[in-house]
């Protein structure tokens, strides 16, 4: 199988998939900010740099910097195009603008049943403090894109509310606004890798946020079957076939869905359930590329 990676060159998880493929598959880096794309009379073209990712197999998304809104659009938009002429991407364009998108992302989740904590989403100062007394008073303030815990803050006071308010909307940004669930220190990854779902529990003593990337520790948990189905159903709400759901359990009991990631990270699944995951996710575009008949 000849897969493409559009990761950082110094990615861990690149090495991590040449390493699982060893003489198996051919695996090559691509980069985002190296997208381009030709239309001419002989069709759409789509290269990373010098390469043709037409020429893949599969591509596989294992990054999503950031850039402009035109880089975005434009960027998915290519590998958008790169799907229909016939090369396997994983995961699909679609899924990934559903995901990125934490506003849409939450309503998807909503609509599939999913008990989601009360979200507002707004654009200028006044409805901010609006919202900000409707949730309580204590809230999580949230970038609409990100990743990894970057950006996120807690905010208990009306003064620091207005002052983050009034920056974000002299950015343009849309304001993101969640009440803080109190919970018990961790939360619940769930690794959907097509059929295949692992669970982890992450703790953090320190931080209530329970990113790895923020000091929390993986620890295996017990897949049941609630939580399998769970993992499905969320990762099918946004169509990504490889995703990474998060679910955080409320000291009363109550279990909220807060996210689903379709670029999702497996360093610490593979770390705390001795499982080879990269080896899974080979094993999974490899079965996408037989069901699908993708070159």
């Amino acid at each position: 199988m000849r897969l493409v990676v559009l990761a950082s060159a110094s990615s861990w998880y690149l090495r991590d998939l040449v390493r699982a493929a060893g003489a198996d598959h051919q695996v090559t880096q691509a980069g985002f900010s190296e997208l381009t794309s030709q239309v001419d009379g002989s069709g759409i073209q789509v290269h990373s740099g010098p390469l043709p990712l037409g020429d893949a197999d599969a591509v596989l998304v294992r990054t999503m910097p950031p850039g402009s809104l035109e880089q975005v659009v434009f960027r998915m938009n290519a590998l958008a195009e790169l799907e229909a002429s016939g090369t396997c991407v994983l995961n699909p364009a679609r899924s990934m603008e559903v995901a990125i998108d934490k506003y849409l992302a939450t309503a998807r989740l909503q609509q599939a049943g999913f008990r989601v904590p009360v979200t507002v989403a707004c654009q200028t100062v006044d409805e901010t403090l609006a919202a900000f007394h409707a949730l309580g008073g204590d809230v999580v303030v949230k970038p609409l894109f990100g990743s990894e815990g970057r950006g996120i803050t807690r905010c208990q006071d009306e003064a620091l509310m207005l002052r983050a308010a009034k920056m974000l909307a002299q950015l343009g940004a849309v304001i993101y606004l969640q009440p803080f669930i109190e919970h018990q220190g961790f939360d619940i990854r769930l690794l959907v890798i097509g059929p295949q779902v692992f669970a982890i529990r992450r703790r953090n003593a320190l931080d209530w946020r329970t990113n790895v990337s923020r000091g929390a520790q993986a620890e295996p948990i017990e897949l049941t079957a609630e939580l399998a189905e769970m993992a499905q159903r969320a990762a099918q709400a946004v169509g990504a076939p490889l995703a990474g759901v998060d679910l955080l359990p409320a000291v009363d009991g109550t279990l909220y869905a807060i996210e689903v990631n379709a670029v999702p990270g497996w360093r610490a699944v593979a770390r705390a359930t001795g499982v080879d995951i990269a080896r899974r996710v080979l094993e999974f575009v490899e079965h996408q590329l037989q069901e699908t008949g993708a070159k």
